[in-house]
């Protein structure tokens, strides 16, 4: 019998490890709860939500399949291996079953679970699933892993040219033997996590079901004006299927298959709103192989080692202002106020509020990270890590430091009759189209609203001295 290890991957259809594992033999499922390496790891409350309530879904879509779903506690990842082997041997497992994660923690887990169950003759295998790309795959001519998105995105295009007219997906698994094992019980929460709003749930709702319809609908309905509409907050034209592909309710061929439909087979046909977005994808793969790469990406260290020495704020005032919304720039506490209140936050506004955070208040990017991740349904080491040093110019092919968004310009841009901010700061909503975007400047009485705390121009001119003196 098989054993197939479910992490962020909690999905039936195209699962390249679950696939394999039920092919060769009967297979029983795991899932291990680790309260602890969570709380180290930052993982949001709303996340970890967001996993129970799949699990539980996918508990009942694996009994359909006669495939027991077992639950462990490990509260951090060192006690993996005991559990797991514990397993194998009361249920006579030969092989164990995983797909790939990417995280330094993640891959140091792997690497001693299987050398423990190599001890006693047991298999482990892990599955590249999650990225188009294998890591290692795509390296320059000195053999190095790119630092250059563009050069990076051009080798992943040539690729696309033929992987698309290859790319198969692995199908819903077959109905097994009933097997003489009961599947345990899901939590609904776990300690140390707090308890999430039923208003909250129902926005982000669980099952592949809908995570397929979620898909369709962007497809059907936003992709082929993606590239006009995606950096206007107020319009809800993004595809907002990241903590789908972060907790593994889709697979990224499954994304590539659907936009491949959309363009009649040819996903380089000249489509631009699918050509940007493909480009957002290949931005996810780009981080995550830097992070297979670089493994000081995983320590909280820049990528420029240069920017070790940048002289960082400590300014628990600015800071908390920044992470209530509060700072008296009202796309930036519009933005906040979206986080904390759905655990989401549009891309757009993610590298306003960042560049805020990283330049005008000249705080230190982990602060900005570590907050994030703290709140985000989607947070992703990857993702958001590459993002944070985009940001702040301290990561590979990040932003010049030079290149600082004015927060007010960008809401002009991108919130030009306050939509967006009016949803979130309801005591700016009386305020006409000009005035919403600068509260202050002509209005005194504005009331139930801080003013800004801090000075563009002169906030600009201390990150711009910052970085020149490194």
């Amino acid at each position: 019998m098989n054993l197939m290890w479910f992490r962020t991957d909690l999905r039936l259809h195209d699962n390249t490890a679950l696939h394999f594992a039920q092919n060769e033999n009967d297979c029983v499922a795991l899932f291990i709860i680790s309260p602890k390496q969570w709380n180290l790891h930052d993982d949001a409350d709303c996340k970890v939500d967001f996993w129970l309530r799949q699990l539980q879904q996918l508990s009942q879509d694996l009994a359909d399949l006669n495939i027991p779903l077992l639950i462990q506690t490990c509260e951090l990842w060192e006690d993996c291996g005991d559990k797991i082997l514990a397993l194998c041997q009361k249920y006579n497992i030969q092989k164990v079953f995983c797909n790939q994660e990417y995280g330094l923690n993640e891959i140091r887990r792997d690497q001693a679970v299987a050398k423990q169950l190599s001890k006693h003759d047991i298999d482990f295998e892990a599955h590249h699933d999650r990225l188009l790309f294998p890591v290692g795959s795509i390296k320059n001519q000195s053999n190095e892993y790119y630092k250059v998105f563009g050069a990076f995105k051009k080798i992943c295009y040539e690729r696309l040219e033929h992987l698309q007219h290859q790319l198969t997906l692995y199908p819903k698994p077959k109905k097994q033997n009933k097997l003489n094992i009961s599947s345990d019980m899901i939590p609904s929460r776990i300690d140390g996590f707090a308890p999430v709003p039923q208003s909250r749930q129902q926005q982000w709702q669980v099952g592949e079901a809908e995570a397929w319809q979620r898909l369709d609908n962007f497809i059907d309905q936003h992709i082929n004006q993606y590239h006009i509409e995606r950096d206007f907050p107020a319009l809800h034209s993004t595809s907002q299927l990241s903590s789908d592909l972060n907790a593994g309710l889709l697979s990224i061929r499954q994304c590539i298959k659907a936009a491949q439909i959309n363009t009649d087979g040819d996903l380089l046909s000249g489509n631009e709103g699918v050509r940007i977005w493909l480009d957002e994808l290949l931005w996810r793969e780009f981080y995550t192989h830097l992070l297979y790469g670089f493994p000081k990406l995983s320590k909280h260290q820049p990528f420029k080692d240069e920017t070790k020495n940048l002289p960082w704020r400590d300014c628990d005032a600015d800071l908390r202002a920044w992470q209530n919304g509060e700072t008296g720039f009202p796309i930036i506490d519009a933005a906040m106020r979206q986080l904390k209140q759905t655990g989401w936050m549009h891309n757009r506004l993610r590298m306003i509020v960042a560049m805020f955070l990283t330049k005008n208040l000249l705080i230190d990017w982990r602060a900005g990270e570590q907050w994030f991740m703290q709140h985000l349904i989607d947070g992703d080491l990857a993702a958001n890590n590459g993002g944070w040093q985009w940001s702040a110019s301290t990561g590979t092919d990040s932003v010049p430091y030079f290149r600082i968004f004015n927060p007010i310009t960008q809401s002009k841009k991108f919130d030009p009759h306050g939509e967006f901010i009016r949803a979130w700061l309801p005591e700016l909503a009386h305020l006409d189209d000009k005035a919403i975007h600068e509260p202050y400047k002509q209005n005194k009485t504005v009331v139930d609203y801080p003013k800004p705390i801090v000075d563009l121009k002169q906030s600009r001119l201390r990150a711009l001295e910052a970085f020149q003196n490194l």
